[in-house]
């Protein structure tokens, strides 16, 4: 059932809306349509069956010899009327038995005894009516026929009523539809705001509309963001200052380390403050990746990816590197060019070799792949491995891998540019790590 309902709000309110309204509309049209039918009816046949009864009970007081002048006087304005030894309407033809009924309690109420009342419509002489055919069995061997002329049914009764429906049917609908359209679209402007707003720049506000409930929770949003991004904006002033008074003591660290006589205790700490200054600029790229005020620009990655080959392959590191042409998106260089160094980094220590290869993809994508020939890693892991300190080797040594936060700060470099860290096990063993940006649609091209 769920499957057949739309998705969006609007949707749902205009099909439930409208199908509960259609229902409702239908039924009204039905019972308005059955009592207009009988008023019609009452009023294009009841005269004519009084005037039948009067005109019954007439001639049952008149003397014998005075039928023939009551029949004539009667028969005038489109009635006739006749004693006749049999019934003008068949027994078995089409009858109208609501007309017998009303023809029966007039006749009763005439004071005339009738041991049989027969009614029928019959072929109309002229236009403008139709004819009713009243027939009584008032005594043995007589029947008073009466033909008597009555006002057509409206022909355009029901459409006229079918019009009316609809008409109030759709006003009733396009009114809710309109108020449903007022809270909807406020809702969508909040949906993309809160979609759009990643804490990288300045929090989107949404502009007050619709309902006053609605204006009021739009305005709480976007206090909401602004002291959400003062917040941001706090912690980026207190990690600055954080890595400023822990930068100093480990350089200090550094030079004392360096003054103190060679031997294993020396190479051992000057080995911990590196480590330490490597953690303590690791941990700051990632708080920071998210609000950085660097400006993107217009950048070929597929140059910039085969640069950071380069700088690996110089170090001799067995990195390769292949692209489709040129592939460009608005990035920040800097930011973008740490997040691939992390990435072939961690495919050459597990992997030994890296395969880094630059892709235009689906849908204005550019796709760059670094992938490694290593033992990869088992699926449970592979949602948690851009996890900030999250290692499947538990050591924090960067001999073995480092304190966890290179897959990290490259998936809030790919989040803080729109796009996405995707990491999956190769076929044949190995691992590969997709990160996608969203690529410029006019530069895109495939080289020859």
């Amino acid at each position: 059932m769920r499957g057949l309902l739309p998705r969006s709000l609007i949707g749902q309110m205009a099909l439930l809306i409208g199908a509960a309204l259609l229902v409702a509309q239908l039924a009204n049209f039905a019972l308005v349509l059955n009592e207009r039918q009988k008023l019609s009816l009452a009023q294009n046949q009841g005269p004519a069956v009084s005037r039948y009864a009067g005109t019954a009970a007439d001639l049952v007081q008149a003397p014998r010899e005075f039928r023939p002048a009551v029949l004539e006087d009667a028969s005038r304005r489109g009635a006739s009327f006749r004693i006749e030894p049999a019934s003008a309407v068949a027994a078995d033809g089409i009858r109208e038995p609501r007309v017998e009924a009303r023809l029966a309690d007039s006749l009763a109420s005439a004071g005339v005894r009738a041991v049989e009342v027969r009614a029928a419509f019959g072929p109309a002489r002229g236009r403008g009516g139709r004819a009713l055919l009243l027939s009584a069995h008032l005594t043995p061997g007589e029947w008073l026929n009466g033909r008597l002329v009555t006002p057509a049914p409206d022909p355009w009764l029901a459409f006229r009523l079918g019009a009316a429906t609809l008409f109030l049917y759709l006003v009733v609908l396009g009114a809710t539809l309109f108020l449903a359209a007022r809270i909807v679209r406020p809702l969508r402007d909040l949906a993309g705001a809160a979609e759009s707003f990643g804490g990288r720049a300045s929090p989107p506000v949404v502009e007050p509309r619709g309902p006053g409930d609605l204006r009021r929770a739009i305005e709480a949003f976007n206090a909401m963001n602004a002291r959400v991004a003062a917040l941001l904006d706090e912690k980026d002033r207190m990690l600055g200052a954080i890595g400023h008074d822990l930068r100093t003591p480990l350089a200090s660290l550094r030079l004392r380390a360096e003054a103190v006589e060679e031997g294993e205790t020396r190479d051992r700490i000057i080995a911990i403050t590196e480590e330490m200054t490597a953690m303590l600029e690791d941990i700051l790229v990632l708080a920071r990746s998210g609000r950085l005020r660097e400006p993107p620009r217009r950048v070929d990655v597929a140059a910039l990816a085969g640069t950071v080959a380069d700088e690996f392959s110089e170090l001799g590191a067995s990195v390769t590197f292949a692209s489709e042409g040129r592939a460009v998106a608005s990035i920040r260089a800097d930011l973008l060019r740490r997040a691939l160094r992390n990435l072939v980094d961690n495919a050459v220590k597990y992997g030994g070799s890296t395969e880094v290869r630059v892709r235009a993809g689906e849908r204005e994508m550019v796709r760059i792949e670094v992938a490694d020939r290593g033992p990869g890693l088992p699926p449970a892991q592979l949602a948690r491995a851009a996890e900030p300190f999250y290692r499947a080797e538990e050591s924090r040594s960067r001999s073995t891998g480092g304190a966890g936060l290179g897959l990290a700060i490259a998936h809030a470099v790919a989040e803080s540019h729109g796009g996405s860290l995707i990491l999956a096990n190769r076929e044949g063993g190995g691992l590969v790590a997709t990160l996608t940006l969203p690529g410029d649609s006019h530069s895109n091209s495939t080289s020859e």
